[in-house]
């Protein structure tokens, strides 16, 4: 391949070949107009159509295509940047540990497969801009998955094989006057690829943005930049390292971001192919997330004979971060993280988010209180680093590195250490050292990193060590983080902190009270796929109590899943193994707080935002306690107003002066009272942005705290109260009739319940009430076993008869129902019987009484054998008319026994279908806890009302069986009914882990003692 050799490509140390040392990722301009205009002649972008050929394998490239006489111009169109498998050639597959080959092809470490391991030919025709003809011309690949053969009109002028950080390569002695021809042969998969093996789909193609650029004879091609504050903070110098090509003159100024014509420093001298500058800046503005202060530095470089040569740009932040004391600080205060681990991802195109969407996500963390990211498991694009830093979003910045399926089979005791990537091997050390060279050289100047890490999920060993060395060397300002230390103690100097994953916070505690040597951090946690994050309090409350637990990066940030379409027609969000890729781990990518389709929160976000908020609040009836937990701000920087509501309706609202300083706590009375009349009351004690900023209006809320106190009987207005007046009961041969005012029940004696409720002249049953103890598993409830454990309950649920089973035969033995008549009540006792083993039953007590309320109480007697349940209640359907639901209890979004904190009481409406949450598997969703009542109807306010005391009730258009059978949204049936279930609880949904971790045993049902529950329903 004109001097390419293809056999290097399975080579560990073969990863670059005339590739240019990596530098900082700072912008320079012709001259300061330009600057001001952003437009730069120095640079020409290559984004768009390139012409593309497809190959199965090397093998199969057509030859010489690279030629400059070759003809190209009519091959296929293909966007750059893109992935192949979204533009379509070759498909996309998902898998986690696994490596995509696996099962495949026999290969080793280092080897690549032959049969299967797409090439992917680019070419593309351009001619040098003008601006550029007078200088060197350079070519730039932001990212290229996996690895690149370059060539520029016929001969070959590089290799690069690091996915995630750039390629860069001196066009100069290729080019020619007139049309040139570059040609690239892409890899699907290069010897490299044994350390990406990433939790994400597999793609590949050039996938981040291609330029050419020029430098001027006197160059910064590197900038590093330090901010060495003094011990009170109320001194800087911004220290300047510089590489140049060429020598001159540099005019440097410092100015503060909003203040143009403010200089804050500055400095004038020669500068050599190296040089060092220091400037003086006093009382800086520092930098946190809380507020990212940001300067702007020019620095003007001439030429020795005094003419402008380029203007280069910096955003500088003065922070200081560091660990003092086994804790990490950042500006002198102990920091906590409240973090996501985020994939770059879309649903249309894969790793490469346009700049709207990754605006859209820093923004919804910021709007939710996550301060924190960490770039799993890879760089990511520059911008990313750019906003984080304008918007206060700190960064756990992580090197393309992750060998987990090298590492697994040692995990689980069948390989040896010695077979782990890269573990020791020295023929891996060289491109495991540069991929984190490349790392730091580009993101070395962006205050938004305060942590480098090494990778992810590779074990331990002497390479990853090295990398870890070279990052102290270069910058030992930063923390060093590396997970994988936790499961390969040889080298446990790799990590400056004790970073561990998916450990409980119980477990967490318990370590620290054995090695309080490090600062702990979870880099995964709270594992998010489908409906999860329960208990997440239980961390964030472990940061208050335990300083050396500094918080962690939940599990992760948005679904991964590809926008396709069914059979007919109708966009879904497809997983893997929809695209026929063996193997898959199929859903697995599905993890996300937020969705992959919109990227809108998923309900989990208002439980996050809640447990991440910076100001604790208590309300107790007359005063409110704040706790400050922000490092930097005071509370007063934020609009504090009290809300007084009765029952969900407001009464009144009033503000409050609220002034905390950070870090501490403070008492107030509040400037509202309640009244005296019977009734529940909720006072809310919100804090909210007083001003416009970058990423919420004005008026947003940033935390809350709620107290709910009654009055007198705490009475709720809405309520059913069941009256006693006269009823009309008929007794049929098999059935029994009930009649009231407006209303008739009718209880079947052949089918065993309540079969006709009408109210009004109106049917509004569509089924039975029947004893209910399932819901449709969730991902956690999969990953833990929970159907084979406790799917005698599922059993129970569809199969329960109200008939005593004895030999096989069904033989009646009592009457059933028992009915007993009342004054202005009646009472309908069913008993049903249960087919589990040991055998169980249950009964379901109507008592109907004269203004059509009608009080269900569900009993039963714990069998110890059969174990707890997944939920214990009541389900019923009404007709897909009533399709509009209003309900008094926590909200707005689903909750959960284990994941209500963010809630607030309240009284909220929404559509029926509104909560059937699109978690990409159908599963239990839409539940609302602590419901006093709920109001289930039709377009004109006709339908029925459910109350109890804090059930847990829900209204979707489907039965968990419906969406237990299901694996996409697109697979459940038309919409016929509207399924309501009321249950006493339901157990939580749990999050420790999604592979073995069990809901946590204060949130499952006590069946160590008769169980009961009551609820009201009435027409209305």
């Amino acid at each position: 391949m004109s001097d390419f050799d293809y056999k290097k490509v399975k080579d560990p140390e073969y990863f670059q070949e005339n590739r240019l040392p990596a530098h900082s990722d700072h912008v320079f301009y012709p001259d300061m107009e330009a600057l001001k205009r952003k437009e730069n002649s120095f640079r020409y972008s290559l984004n768009g159509l390139w012409k593309f050929a497809y190959a199965r394998n090397y093998h199969s490239v057509i030859k010489g295509f690279w030629s400059a006489d070759y003809d190209c111009r009519s091959w296929e169109d293909i966007r750059v940047p893109a992935h192949i498998q979204l533009e379509g050639y070759d498909i996309p597959q998902y898998v986690n540990v696994q490596y995509p080959w696996d099962g495949r092809e026999q290969i080793e470490p280092g080897q690549i497969p032959e049969e299967f391991n797409p090439a992917a030919c680019y070419v593309k025709y351009f001619q040098v801009p003008e601006s550029m003809k007078e200088g060197p011309v350079y070519i730039s690949f932001q990212g290229v998955e996996s690895a690149l053969a370059l060539w520029c009109n016929g001969s070959f002028v590089g290799y690069g094989a690091d996915s995630f950080t750039p390629s860069e390569f001196d066009l100069t002695p290729f080019l020619r006057e007139g049309e040139n021809k570059l040609a690239a042969v892409v890899f699907k998969w290069c010897a490299g690829s044994w350390c990406e093996d990433q939790d994400f789909f597999r793609f590949s193609g050039i996938f981040r943005d291609v330029y050419l650029y020029t430098v001027p004879g006197v160059h910064i091609r590197d900038l590093k930049v330090r901010t060495l504050l003094n011990d009170s903070f109320d001194r800087a110098v911004l220290a300047l390292d510089l590489e140049l090509t060429g020598k001159g003159r540099i005019a440097a100024l410092l100015y503060r971001e909003g203040e143009e014509g403010q200089s804050a420093g500055e400095w004038k001298g020669e500068a050599d192919e190296k040089t060092h500058i220091e400037i003086p800046v006093e009382h800086p503005a520092l930098w946190s997330a809380e507020e990212p202060n940001l300067y702007q530095l020019v620095l003007q470089v001439a030429a020795p004979e005094g003419e402008l040569a380029e203007v280069v740009t910096q955003t500088v932040g003065f922070r200081r971060f560091e660990i003092v004391d086994s804790i990490m600080r950042l500006n002198g205060k102990r920091i906590v993280f409240k973090g996501v681990n985020r994939h770059e991802f879309s649903s249309l195109t894969g790793r490469v988010p346009n700049r709207e969407e990754l605006w859209q996500d820093l923004v919804t963390m910021k709007q939710n209180n996550i301060n924190a990211v960490r770039t799993c498991h890879y760089p990511n694009d520059s911008q990313m680093y750019e906003l984080c830093d304008r918007l206060g979003i700190y960064v756990l910045d992580e090197c393309n590195l992750e060998s987990h399926g090298s590492w697994d089979p040692v995990a689980r005791k069948i390989a040896d250490i010695d077979s782990v990537v890269p573990g020791n091997k020295p023929e891996w050390n060289a491109m495991v050292l540069d991929r984190a060279n490349s790392l730091y050289q580009r993101d070395k100047n962006h205050p938004c990193v305060l942590i480098w890490s090494c990778g992810n999920e590779s074990y331990g060993g002497k390479n990853i060590y090295d990398m870890a060395q070279l990052f102290r060397k270069e910058d030992p300002e930063r923390v060093v983080h590396y997970e994988g230390v936790f499961n390969d103690r040889r080298y446990p100097d790799t990590s400056d902190v004790e970073s561990q994953m998916y450990t409980s916070a119980q477990k967490i505690e318990e370590w620290l009270k054995r090695d309080r040597s490090k600062p702990f951090i979870c880099c995964e946690y709270a594992h998010a796929m489908g409906n999860s994050c329960g208990a997440l309090h239980e961390y964030t409350d472990l940061t208050d109590r335990e300083p050396l637990y500094q918080g962690g990066f939940i599990w992760d940030y948005i679904d991964q899943s590809l926008t396709r379409k069914d059979r007919y027609g109708n966009e879904f969000q497809a997983y893997g193994g929809d695209f026929g890729d063996r193997p898959t781990d199929f859903n697995f990518s599905g993890n996300g707080i937020v969705y992959g389709g919109d990227r809108k929160p998923s309900p989990k976000m208002q439980e996050v935002k809640y447990d991440y908020q910076n100001i604790g609040v208590t309300v107790t009836e007359d005063a409110v306690t704040v706790c400050n937990k922000n490092l930097f701000v005071n509370t007063d920087a934020f609009a504090c107003v009290v809300f007084v509501e009765k029952e969900g309706r407001l009464l009144s609202q009033a503000d409050l002066n609220v002034s905390v300083e950070p870090g501490g706590t403070a008492s107030f009375g509040l400037p509202v009272s309640l009244p005296e009349e019977a009734g529940e009351y909720t006072v809310t004690v919100s804090f909210r942005l007083k001003e416009d900023t970058l990423w919420a209006r004005a008026g947003h809320e940033v935390a809350f705290g709620q107290g709910v106190f009654a009055r007198g009987e705490g009475l709720i207005c809405d309520r059913p109260i069941a009256v006693k007046r006269p009823l009309e009961v008929v007794y049929g041969k098999l059935n029994f009739g009930v009649k009231g005012e407006n209303f008739s029940a009718l209880f079947s004696y052949n089918f065993g319940g309540l079969v006709s409720y009408r109210y009004g002249g109106r049917e509004l049953l569509k089924s039975i009430p029947k004893p209910n103890f399932w819901r449709a598993p969730i991902d956690n409830d999969c990953g833990n076993d929970m159907m084979n454990r406790k799917g005698q309950w599922k059993l129970a649920s569809m199969y329960l008869t109200f008939h005593s089973q004895a030999d096989d035969v069904i033989r009646p033995q009592e009457v059933n129902p028992v009915v007993k008549e009342e004054d202005g009540c009646v009472e309908v006792d069913y008993h049903y019987y249960m087919p589990t083993q040991p055998a169980s039953d249950c009964r379901l007590r109507y008592r109907v009484y004269g203004d059509g309320t009608i009080q269900v109480t569900l009993s039963y007697d714990p069998v110890k054998e059969l174990g707890d349940m997944p939920e214990f209640g009541v389900m019923l359907k009404m007709d897909a008319d009533y399709d509009r639901l209003e309900w008094y209890g926590n909200g707005p979004e689903e909750t959960y026994w284990d994941r209500k904190r963010g809630a607030k009481l309240g009284l909220y409406r929404n559509r029926v279908s509104d909560n059937l949450a699109c978690y990409m598997v159908p599963q239990e969703c839409g539940c609302k806890t602590d419901v006093r009542y709920a109001k289930v109807t039709d377009a004109k306010g006709r339908g029925l009302l459910f109350a109890g005391d804090k059930i847990h009730f829900s209204a979707l258009p489907y039965t968990p069986h419906e969406m237990e059978n299901a694996m996409h949204p697109y697979e459940l049936p038309q919409v016929h009914y509207t399924v309501i279930r009321a249950a006493l609880a339901q157990m939580g949904v749990g999050g420790d882990d999604s592979w073995g971790a069990r809901t946590h045993k204060e949130y499952l049902l006590d069946v160590s003692k008769k169980m009961e529950f009551t609820f009201y329903m009435k027409g209305i």
